[in-house]
């Protein structure tokens, strides 16, 4: 149905940057929203943003004024720009579709680790 590719990721210091990509393939017409989430060690996974196919976006707590989520919609793309990243950021995180079927799978993720 819907197939998604995580990329981007790494070791940065605190304070510092990176950006998360997520391609969508297959029947990307089918998706009305897309998000990443985290989940770091001991805990559960959680949102860190979403975006609808209409372009409302949505930010935990956590992350509100540091991180931004866009969506590339020519290359079915959606990007997770985060800044001023701090320790408690380190973990894995997943990019997941809404679709008219549900929810996609969960993937592999894509380890971010903040060091302080």
């Amino acid at each position: 149905q819907v197939q998604l590719v995580e990329s981007g990721g790494g070791l940065v210091q605190a304070g510092g940057s990176l950006r998360l990509s997520c391609a969508a393939s297959g029947r990307t017409s089918s998706i009305n929203a897309m998000g990443w989430y985290r989940q770091a060690p001991g805990k559960q996974r959680e949102l860190v943003a979403d975006i609808t196919s209409g372009g409302t976006t949505n930010y935990a707590d956590s992350v509100k004024g540091r991180f931004t989520i866009s969506a590339d919609n020519a290359k079915n793309t959606v990007h997770l720009q985060m800044n001023s990243l701090k320790a408690e950021d380190t973990a894995v995180y997943y990019c997941n579709a809404r679709t008219i079927w549900g929810a996609t799978p969960w993937g592999r993720g894509t380890q971010v680790t903040v060091s302080s």
